[in-house]
């Protein structure tokens, strides 16, 4: 018997859970661009504020279902910070940190999980897609962007966020294998957050890791630490380098938590155990580039405090506008599922928009 193929994973960290810089590892130029890093921090800051507010607005009841991001945000901002505006963003239906530095607004996603379908009518790029319920679909979608970024030799990046339930799933494995197969430019994220919904992560996979999955696709694979900026950020450059230089895609899998329940319908307490919680905060990511940043004396407490009231003034303009905004008529429902109605569901639209008419 002989080896017909071998592989590894890299593990990639800079970053320990205290903030400090792992022994024997080169840190990017990024760990010393302390100005980058201070902006990267105040947008992981930013995005923090946003979903507690959030939170509770539907807890007031000002708010529909919402899926939270606490404990995300070192991920999202990496990947957002990392593509330029002409590529292609397909998320699932929560990387608020990337699509506000893609410059999506904080209304459009309270807009969305207020009911309201214009909230995915982003005013960031056109071109990134629609939030993602049905989870992994958005894989598809991102790898035909990926191909005819190709077959129009533009150089631009698709990118897609996937959770580790969803790279179970047929539309992810089908998203990978056609990127590799025709070296597509698509660099897949799985943000393994260790749970889908209530489902633990050695419940619905048998492999060691979830990067190990491009493998078989024949694509790039590295696995970061989720709750180090540097880390992302630095696999997220080198990913999206090679996809536009047209070497192919790659699979990222940030390893991070779910600090808060899968949704605000959810309740995590049934089925996670207090301790793994309590570890888990330990490891958070804010923690640890605030640790960071304040040992370069760059950051400090006064300067914190100062900038959560500067951002919780800015989250209650994007609130205001969001409470302000003038609900849409009944016959929205048609307009956003669609690019020209069906026969159908056009005389549908007619006979509601007649009992409009005839009650009034």
């Amino acid at each position: 018997m002989s080896t017909c193929a071998s592989f590894e994973i890299e593990h990639l960290q800079f970053l320990d859970a205290e903030g400090k810089l792992c022994a024997g590892v080169n840190a990017p130029p990024l760990a010393k661009d302390h100005k980058q890093l201070l902006d990267l921090y105040r947008q992981m800051l930013f995005v923090r504020v946003f979903d507690a507010k959030a939170v509770a607005l539907q807890r007031t009841g000002k708010l529909g279902t919402y899926a939270s991001s606490l404990g995300h945000e070192a991920v999202h901002v990496g990947i957002g910070s990392a593509m330029r505006p002409e590529d292609c963003f397909a998320p699932s239906y929560r990387e608020y940190g990337a699509q506000f530095c893609r410059g999506v607004q904080p209304r459009e996603v309270l807009m969305y999980w207020g009911g309201d379908e214009r909230g995915n009518d982003y005013s960031g790029p056109r071109h990134d897609f629609a939030w993602c319920v049905p989870i992994a679909t958005q894989c598809l979608h991102a790898a035909g962007a990926a191909l005819s970024y190709k077959l129009r030799k533009q150089p631009r990046v698709a990118v897609c966020c996937v959770g580790d339930g969803g790279s179970s799933k047929a539309d992810f494995y089908g998203a990978i294998n056609v990127t590799g197969a025709m070296t597509l430019p698509l660099v897949a994220v799985i943000i393994n957050n260790q749970w889908a919904i209530s489902v633990p992560r050695k419940a619905q996979t048998g492999a060691k890791t979830l990067a190990q999955k491009g493998i078989a696709a024949g694509l790039e694979t590295v696995q970061v630490d989720g709750n180090d900026l540097l880390a992302v950020r630095s696999a997220m450059d080198t990913a999206i380098a090679r996809a536009r230089g047209g070497g192919g895609g790659t699979v990222i899998e940030a390893v991070t938590y779910r600090l808060a329940d899968h949704t605000t319908a959810d309740d995590a307490r049934r089925y996670r155990d207090d301790a793994e919680v309590k570890a888990a905060w330990a490891r958070e990511p804010m923690k640890r580039l605030r640790a960071y940043l304040i040992a370069a004396k760059v950051w400090d407490d006064a300067r914190e405090e100062a900038w959560k009231t500067d951002c919780a003034a800015r989250v209650d303009v994007e609130v205001n506008a969001y409470l302000e905004s003038k609900p849409q008529p009944v016959t929205a429902m048609f307009d956003y599922t669609y690019a020209e109605l069906p026969v159908d569901l056009a005389q549908q639209r007619a006979q509601v928009l007649a009992a409009e008419h005839d009650g009034h």
